[in-house]
């Protein structure tokens, strides 16, 4: 009886050569599809971006437009009350009242020289008035805010303090409210939009160094030649010498 040949190559190895082909050409399919997903988002942002752009700059032109023609008229343009604020703690832990301590944790301003945006109304501009020997503020611009996103921005994830690193960070959290970028995110606060307040909060609050040349005098108010309370459109050049 003649010896049955055995196959060249053990059927065990052929299932695995063909396990293996075929999750190649999956791997090959998916890096595909991601990669004009990918190709499709880019391109989406940066339309985003240009929009914001111009509507960013159509309203700086309006309200130029605006104080001349009240020039012209020999009266006074009075532009509207600001939405946004910036809000940065300047003094220690040492003998807080437990009202400023509470309206301060509820800003999440626990550290010296920490900040966050805070969206002006009613109830907030009591509890700055509550904590203002503690802090200063004011109103950003657009330059400071983007600044801050950009140089100094940490995201919340899982709890975690997390780098800006990639816009995917800022779209995993964001992306049901349509934030997909950072400058939707940029957008979303700086026109205080609906979504602000999860867009503020996906923010960690900022860590500031102490401005270059240091404080005036933190124990007198801004308008007392110090630093503490509202010191308006000042901020921003105060977040230039501490971003």
């Amino acid at each position: 009886m003649p010896d049955k040949k055995l196959p060249a190559v053990p059927e065990t190895l052929l299932k695995k050569r063909k396990r293996a082909a075929e999750s190649r050409a999956l791997r090959a399919k998916e890096a595909l599809k991601n990669k004009v997903a990918k190709k499709t988002k880019k391109v989406e942002i940066f339309k985003r971006a240009e929009k914001y752009c111009k509507e960013y700059r159509k309203e700086e032109l309006d309200q130029l437009r605006l104080r001349r023609e009240a020039k012209k008229e020999g009266n006074f343009y009075v532009p509207a009350e600001p939405k946004l604020a910036f809000v940065m703690r300047i003094r220690g832990i040492n003998q807080v009242a437990p009202k400023v301590r509470k309206v301060l944790q509820l800003f999440r301003l626990r550290q010296i020289n920490n900040g966050v945006f805070i969206k002006l109304n009613k109830a907030t501009i009591n509890m700055l008035r509550i904590c203002e020997p503690y802090v200063a503020w004011g109103t950003p611009n657009l330059k400071s805010v983007r600044e801050l996103v950009y140089k100094r921005g940490f995201g919340k994830v899982e709890g975690k303090r997390t780098p800006l690193t990639s816009n995917d960070i800022v779209e995993a959290n964001l992306g049901k409210y349509g934030i997909i970028c950072v400058e939707d995110l940029i957008h979303e606060i700086f026109t205080v939009g609906p979504n602000f307040k999860y867009a503020s909060n996906f923010l960690w609050p900022f860590k500031l160094n102490t401005p270059t040349g240091g404080w005036r005098k933190k124990t007198n108010h801004f308008v007392e030649g110090g630093d503490f309370g509202n010191r308006e459109d000042k901020i921003n050049e105060l977040l230039r010498k501490m971003v």
